[in-house]
C-alpha cells in the first residue's frame, strides 16, 4: 500500500457530469471512477496523497454496465466502480485549473 505506483492506479478518472459538479459545489464532494478491487481506505489514502487534501469520508457504488445495441447485435458496456469522496470544509480539488 505504501508504493506510490499503487496509489496512482487506484484512481482511474474523475467523473465530470452535471451531478458531480452539483455535488462538488453543494456538498464538497468529488466523484472518481476507481479500480473495482479498491477499498475505501485505499481510495482515501490515494486522494489525500495525490491531491494533498483531507478526506472526511468515502462512499462507493458498483455500477453495472448498460446493455446497448450495436447494429444488429446486442452488447454490454463494462461494469465500473464509483467513489464519492467528501472533503473537509474549505478544501477543494480543481480539475480545470486556469492560469
Amino acid at each position: 500500500m505504501s508504493d506510490p505506483y499503487t496509489l496512482y492506479t487506484i484512481l482511474e478518472a474523475p467523473r465530470i457530469t452535471e451531478k458531480s459538479t452539483h455535488c462538488q459545489e453543494v456538498g464538497n464532494q468529488v466523484i472518481f471512477e476507481v479500480q473495482r478491487e479498491a477499498n475505501k481506505a485505499q481510495i482515501k489514502a490515494a486522494v489525500e496523497k495525490l491531491f494533498e487534501v483531507k478526506v472526511v469520508g468515502v462512499q462507493t457504488v458498483n455500477v453495472k454496465g448498460k446493455v446497448k445495441r450495436f447494429g444488429r447485435t446486442m452488447g454490454r458496456r463494462k461494469d465500473w466502480k464509483k467513489a464519492i469522496v467528501r472533503l473537509e470544509a474549505g478544501q477543494t480539488i480543481d480539475f480545470f485549473q486556469t492560469k
